[in-house]
């Protein structure tokens, strides 16, 4: 199977270099990820590609820090509008999709449910912000909005977008660095979650 992996840091390019996949460096956000992505796996054409590096985990999910989880489904998290109380308008709600028929919630690759399964992690709703969270308000709306969440992340939903255009699918796997909730810098563990997420990738080339 030919990969694809796309991370958005240079660091994390070299440190993911040695498991010997076609690696593209999209830089931070979900734009840039959807436009590297396009980019490079429309030449290439890959079989699957995985958007790969840390995440902040959600509290109440059963992920640490140091943890490893793969995506069922990318949501971009928050792209629609605000109600004149404050509350959110999903694409659904506003009548725009994104692609085709779906709207916030992207599909990720079929297989990444029975994966986790055998690797003995966890697999579920990945979120895709614009902005980290950095406060209790912000956790508490996005656990209302999307309580079975398990991460947020900043480039997913374009990697998958971009994958959905070129009917490639797409798989996003996180190291856990820290928890979603009030910003604190100091708790983060960014080698560990990239340690975390290289072993996962290694273990997983053998699956796949």
């Amino acid at each position: 199977m030919q990969i694809l992996l796309v991370v958005a840091t240079e660091g994390e390019a070299l440190f993911f270099g040695a498991l010997g996949l076609e690696v593209a460096i999209s830089g931070i956000g979900a734009v840039n990820a959807a436009l590297t992505t396009l980019q490079v796996a429309g030449s290439s054409r890959p079989d699957l590609i995985i958007n790969a590096g840390i995440a902040g985990a959600f509290p109440g999910q059963g992920l640490q820090i140091g943890d490893v989880a793969l995506s069922n489904t990318i949501t971009s998290a928050s792209l629609g509008a605000e109600d004149r109380d404050g509350g959110f308008l999903n694409l659904q709600k506003l009548g725009f999709p994104l692609h085709g028929d779906l709207h916030n919630r992207l599909p990720a690759w079929e297989g990444a449910t029975d994966l986790a399964r055998r690797l003995g992690l966890k697999a579920g709703e990945m979120l895709t912000l614009e902005t980290v969270t950095g406060t209790q308000q912000t956790l508490d709306k996005l656990q209302h909005l999307y309580p079975a969440a398990l991460t947020e992340g900043m480039e997913g939903a374009g990697v998958a977008l971009a994958g959905l255009r070129l009917e490639v699918p797409v798989l996003e796997v996180r190291g856990i660095s820290n928890m979603v909730g009030p910003r604190d810098r100091e708790s983060w563990n960014i080698p560990l979650a990239l340690k975390a997420c290289r072993s996962a990738l290694e273990r997983m080339m053998a699956e796949v």
